[in-house]
């Protein structure tokens, strides 16, 4: 058995990482931790929840596990990141602290000195249908942010292509309450969000952008810059992202179907939707996968893609790169 730590339980993100592991028929969860709940249990936070009793971060048993998965704020995870791997484990961060290659780049975008520069090297970036072949060895991996990971999954066929591409390319993306984390704000109260559909840090603004931006360039050379605006819905889980590509020349329709095939029929959790059809929540919601439509208008491509932010944009995929790591097989308790 895989023996798991999951520090940060009581989030929405730990609450899935639970769940998930809960049902993996080869890991078990060693401890979880929280700073403002230690001393109590998980039930008490989370009704339908079992009983394990929860633990402040300083008093986890590090040398009891194979693998912790981080479910901190920025900086908190990159501390504890360097005290789990000098125990011995092995570490999936699901903050932003190991996304990027650069520590000034994180510095500027997260206002905040990286806690471990010499690890951004070696931390491995989740994608896992990327990332596949370097997991076995990884000591550390950064799952990826959820909005990225509808994006990038959806853009990383044309990336890889020589197509050329005119302009920027645009992601509007709307995700649901949840992906704003437990704790409410004056933004994402019920009050706020019930009936509305408000955008925020559009354009260039958010700190999604600079992650997303990495993956395009290490594709492909020329990316041009992305456009991105994100919004929140009022629904309580899901991603979707519609993203605009425009060709500077003519292109066939089937020639990207079978792009997109050739990239992800394959793949266990991304579904290249039938033509006529649009991803949806619907086709995602409560799973690991990621749903991909493609609609050409001209020398316009439209791509729909939808995931649920707490899963396949957050604990699943950490779940799918544990797997990986650890010689599962890659859809163990994720279907």
């Amino acid at each position: 058995m895989i023996k798991a730590g999951i520090y940060g339980a009581t989030g929405y993100t730990g609450w899935e990482l639970v769940k998930l592991l809960q049902r993996h028929p080869a890991a078990g969860i060693a401890f979880v931790t929280s700073q403002s709940q230690a001393g109590q249990t998980l039930r008490d936070v989370f009704p339908a929840a079992p009983a394990l009793r929860l633990v402040a971060g300083e008093d986890a048993p590090l040398g009891d596990v194979d693998v912790v998965f981080l479910c901190l704020p920025h900086a908190a995870a990159g501390e504890t990141a360097l005290k789990a791997l000098a125990a011995g484990a092995r570490v999936i961060d699901l903050s932003a602290d190991f996304r990027l290659r650069d520590a000034a780049t994180y510095a500027a975008w997260y206002a905040h000195t990286h806690p471990a520069p010499h690890l951004l090297d070696e931390a491995v970036y989740g994608l896992t249908e990327v990332c596949r072949a370097e997991l076995p060895g990884a000591r550390l991996v950064a799952n990826p942010g959820c909005y990225p990971t509808s994006v990038l999954l959806a853009l990383r066929p044309l990336m890889l292509s020589d197509m050329p591409i005119a302009g920027p390319i645009i992601a509007d993306s709307a995700s649901g309450v949840s992906g704003a984390g437990r704790s409410p704000t004056a933004t994402t109260h019920f009050v706020q969000v019930a009936g509305n559909y408000a955008p925020y840090k559009i354009g260039r603004a958010h700190r999604h952008l600079p992650e997303m931006e990495q993956a395009l360039r290490r594709w492909r050379a020329d990316a041009p810059p992305l456009l991105f605006s994100p919004h929140l819905l009022p629904v309580p889980r899901g991603i979707l992202s519609t993203i605009y590509v425009t060709f500077a020349g003519e292109v066939d329709k089937d020639d990207l179907r079978a792009r997109y095939a050739t990239a992800y029929d394959d793949e266990p959790f991304v579904d290249v939707l039938p033509a006529g059809q649009l991803a949806s929540l619907a086709h995602v919601n409560h799973t690991n996968r990621c749903a991909i439509a493609l609609t050409l208008t001209g020398r316009t491509l439209i791509l729909t893609a939808a995931i649920d932010n707490l899963i396949k944009g957050a604990a699943g995929q950490a779940v799918q790169n544990m797997n990986v790591m650890f010689g599962c097989p890659e859809t163990s308790g994720l279907i």
